[in-house]
């Protein structure tokens, strides 16, 4: 676990490494001799699936899951390409370096640049390119922030509705009916699931949750109180399952399948996405897992640009946009945060980012109009301020050169 910053230090994120890969790499100890009768008997995944999860790249574990698919429309909208220069010297490590330097250093696998609803910049690693489907991680916590704009606008939820009314199958009053969905947004629940990822306990915290093949039963299991809700704010991803729980109990229907609904064909995606869920026919991961074109998730950020519209179509309350783009109350981990987007250290309430392990971004600046997507191998958290102040730059550069 990585320690607080000291005084001296500036204020910055500092989440516990997120260390998927490490944790599943441990349950294969874990079970080996016991092989599938233990992998059964603790509700995980094969050993041929968990051995493989300790050695694939972080961008290929979308296929080792099931999931459910997210449909896209018949026509996509368009996202034309016109290249323009971009920023071609970026600060790295204290020094002036080529972008594409950096890039190599943070094993990207794709980098697009959108301003204005115009692809300026567009880039992928070998054997990539614009069809391929990239694991979104956390990304999908600031998408399911969307879905929950969405619904509160049409009445289906409110930011004080109490879990425990929402959901009275997790059974604990005492814990759940002190959370509201405005802590679950926020970070603010409490909820005891730490993001720790010992190797020598991998089936505990957010590492157990994203083996599990009963989400549910997890979360039921895992009732126990760090803080009291709203009093300070701590990185959970139970946070953000919870909230695809509700959303999925209020809506009718399966995660996948709203975000087709609400977002996924009014916005014009490119091409149909996929959802990794906790088993065959089951829930989806929503704290992560969705599996999409570098382009598509450069249409979400375009989306939260253009204040919830998506060219004519208004998609995601305006409102939902001012909410994120507005720091809550409480810090999380020495971020500005709000309603599972962050807000990088340097930047204002226009400059706002969606952040997944692994170097995973949708940054947005709604001043300049630019969106940066980013998609890596990197390490779990690594460089985080680092990348997103290239982002800045690149962002303000092109705010300057704009017609």
């Amino acid at each position: 676990m990585v320690p607080p910053p000291t005084p001296s230090e500036p204020s910055i994120r500092r989440r516990p490494a997120r260390r998927w890969i490490a944790a599943a790499a441990a349950g294969t100890a874990l079970v080996a001799g016991g092989a599938w009768t233990a992998t059964a008997v603790v509700g995980v995944p094969d050993p041929v699936t968990l051995t493989a999860l300790a050695v694939i790249e972080p961008s290929a574990v979308g296929t080792w899951f099931p999931s459910r698919t997210v449909p896209a429309p018949a026509e996509a909208r368009a996202l034309p390409f016109r290249p323009r220069p971009i920023l071609d010297r970026v600060d790295w490590k204290g020094k002036a370096v080529p972008l594409g330097s950096m890039l190599e250093a943070t094993r990207t696998n794709a980098f697009l640049v959108v301003q204005n609803d115009v692809l300026v910049h567009e880039w992928y690693r070998s054997g990539a390119g614009p069809a391929t489907l990239f694991p979104s991680w956390s990304v999908a916590k600031s998408i399911v922030s969307l879905l929950v704009g969405s619904a509160l606008s049409r009445g289906k939820l409110s930011e004080t509705d109490r879990v425990s009314d929402l959901l009275p199958e997790l059974r604990n009053a005492a814990v759940f009916g002190q959370i509201t969905v405005r802590n679950l947004l926020d970070m603010t629940s409490g909820l005891a699931v730490p993001e720790n990822y010992d190797p020598r306990r991998p089936l505990t915290g957010t590492a157990g949750m994203y083996l599990t093949r009963d989400i549910t039963a997890f979360v039921r299991d895992h009732a126990h109180l760090a803080f009291r809700p709203g009093s300070e704010g701590r990185y959970r991803s139970i946070d953000t399952e919870v909230l695809g729980l509700i959303l999925a109990r209020v809506e009718s229907k399966p995660l996948a399948d709203l975000l087709s609904e609400r977002i996924w064909k009014p916005m014009g995606a490119q091409a149909a996405a996929t959802w990794n869920l906790d088993r065959p026919g089951g829930v989806e991961k929503a704290f992560c897992c969705i599996n999409a074109t570098a382009r598509d998730f450069a249409r979400l950020g375009l989306l939260v640009a253009d204040r919830g519209r998506a060219g004519a179509a208004a998609i995601i309350p305006a409102r939902w946009i001012e909410r994120i783009s507005t720091p809550a109350r409480r810090a999380v981990d020495g971020w500005q945060y709000s309603a599972q987007w962050w807000h990088a250290p340097g930047g204002d309430d226009d400059d706002i980012s969606a952040i997944g392990v692994y170097g995973q971004y949708v940054y947005v600046n709604r001043v300049t109009g630019t969106v940066v997507v980013k998609l890596s191998d990197y390490g779990a958290e690594q460089d985080e301020t680092e990348t997103l102040a290239v982002m800045q730059a690149i962002a303000a550069d092109l705010g300057a050169k704009r017609p």
